[in-house]
């Protein structure tokens, strides 16, 4: 044979190896290793008048139902696309991924619908979307349900079944509450792999670019009573990071149960999230820390030698904790993050911001290694997150429902001058089947800056629920801190209920 034409067979079966390799997520991972190469380059912006517009404005760009991807193939899963403006101020690179061949999303501007026609003719022919949105019949075989959205920096929110959208989780948190300011680095690029027919899970990668790093993601996602998403990241970094937070979740607190309603407030409570819940594998413990809307930046670092997991979670699940009709926090859903592998030591972070409105998102909680990456070094992360009820961690002992906080210096609280009052319930777990008349012990402790003066059990008839009550008196312009569980012959009961209440948050009577 001659060797011109053993090179053409040689070269056309090398060329169609290589074009039948499936796209996969070490090509993204490639993608973001080249890129971290290089010094971040700000993603180009969207036209000023799209960034100013206002919200109910730019609610009025919809996309338009019938052109959904995928809605012409056998496919359960569509997706629909997600307008710049307003918030998102930069377009997202979109690729569909049909049997391991890679196609772009291209952009028209008949894609959407516009508030006017004025409007839509200065909508630029190349502008891209902010994001895209995933949907499956979860409430029936004929509706498109809208499950995840992914838009805005490396933000993405989801949902169970039953719930409506609330808290969002991240991509990657960078120096969140540091004072030198937070680095949002964002999701850059998608691509889309079409599921088939009858499919019961869907496959999202992402490329995200940073000052400070880049990332390569794999989302493999299934939606359900509980959405469940298991990812993959590598992250490599350009330089060095003093706080990188990983698997972030970022939610609302603005008052609740064990804290004063703002002036003028009809409503019991607000937020889309009311307590940290983490647990260790070392010690076994789960430990559930109850939100609060502080008077100052506040971060917490939860220790954990080997985090089997942690969650923003909303426990409040009835109408009656919020009665809004139109917010329905009850419905809001609870995240949950389980690492895959041994994690090794750090801390689970809480940062509390102050807001003075629902608003504002101003909690945010990820996992921080005790040895931050140098820069030039690439970490790799494989983990679960969840999305839907406050179950949704397995939590298997008895849990913390309500947190009460009032005045110790009057009646039905004590006679104790500059102490509070603290209630927690407890149900759930074994205390379910616990008789009403054991001998159930609470186990309270505090640290130097806070005297506990008192504390028992009691049983709550009306809810079926165990009372502590502690009377606790911290000092002068000092945080009240406390830790507390029920036990019985020994034997731990409940969760271990932490509680902070900082300097500025004085609910007592004047």
């Amino acid at each position: 044979m001659p060797r011109l034409l053993v090179g053409v067979i040689v070269s056309f079966l090398l060329t169609a190896t290589t074009a039948a390799d499936p796209f996969k997520f070490d090509d993204v991972a490639e993608k973001a290793r080249q890129l971290a190469g290089n010094d971040w380059q700000a993603p180009p912006g969207i036209p000023q008048f799209l960034k100013d517009i206002d919200y109910s404005r730019y609610q009025e760009i919809r996309f338009r139902d019938d052109r959904n991807l995928w809605r012409d193939s056998d496919s359960p899963f569509q997706v629909m696309l997600t307008p710049a403006g307003k918030y998102f101020t930069h377009a997202v690179a979109l690729n569909e991924i049909r049997n391991g061949e890679v196609e772009p999303v291209r952009f028209a501007r008949d894609l959407f619908t516009y508030p006017s026609e004025e409007f839509a003719k200065r909508i630029p022919a190349d502008l891209g979307f902010a994001g895209f949105r995933l949907t499956y019949p979860l409430r029936g075989a004929d509706i498109n349900n809208q499950f995840l959205a992914f838009a805005g920096a490396s933000y993405f929110r989801g949902v169970g079944r039953n719930d409506g959208f609330g808290l969002s989780a991240r991509g990657v948190a960078i120096d969140t509450g540091e004072p030198g300011g937070e680095e949002f680095p964002s999701f850059v690029e998608f691509w889309l792999e079409q599921p088939g027919a009858g499919a019961q899970q869907a496959v999202v990668y992402a490329l995200l670019d940073g000052p400070s790093l880049t990332g390569a993601y794999q989302f493999t996602i299934r939606p359900g009573d509980v959405l469940e998403m298991d990812v993959r990241a590598r992250l490599f970094f350009r330089e060095q990071v003093d706080l990188p937070g990983y698997t972030p979740l970022t939610s609302m607190f603005y008052y609740g149960e064990n804290t004063l309603r703002p002036p003028g407030e009809w409503r019991p409570q607000t937020h889309d999230s009311d307590g940290l819940l983490v647990t260790d594998g070392d010690s076994g413990e789960w430990l559930w820390r109850p939100l609060v809307n502080p008077e100052s930046l506040r971060i917490s670092y939860l220790r954990a030698n080997n985090p089997r997991g942690f969650g923003l979670i909303q426990r409040d699940r009835e109408f009656r904790d919020f009665q809004d009709l139109e917010a329905r926090y009850e419905r809001r859903p609870s995240a949950w993050v389980e690492p895959r592998g041994n994690w090794g030591p750090g801390n689970v972070v809480l940062v509390e911001i102050p807001t003075r409105s629902e608003v504002n998102d101003n909690i945010v909680a990820f996992w921080s290694p005790e040895q931050p990456p140098e820069a030039g070094t690439a970490v790799d992360l494989e983990y679960r997150l969840k999305f839907g009820p406050a179950g949704l961690s397995g939590h298997p002992s008895g849990y913390a429902v309500n947190t009460f906080i009032g005045d110790g210096n009057r009646i039905g609280g004590g006679n104790q001058e500059g102490a509070y009052r603290v209630l927690v319930d407890f149900e759930g777990g074994s205390l379910d089947g616990t008789d009403p008349g054991a001998d159930v012990v609470s186990q309270v402790s505090a640290d130097e800056h806070t005297e506990v003066l008192e504390h028992f059990v009691e049983y709550s008839e009306p809810e079926e629920q165990w009372r502590l009550s502690m009377l606790v008196r911290p000092s002068k312009d000092q945080t009240m801190s406390l830790r507390a569980f029920l036990s019985l012959e020994g034997k731990p009961l409940t969760e271990t209920w932490t509680y902070e209440l900082p300097p500025g948050l004085d609910i007592r009577a004047d």
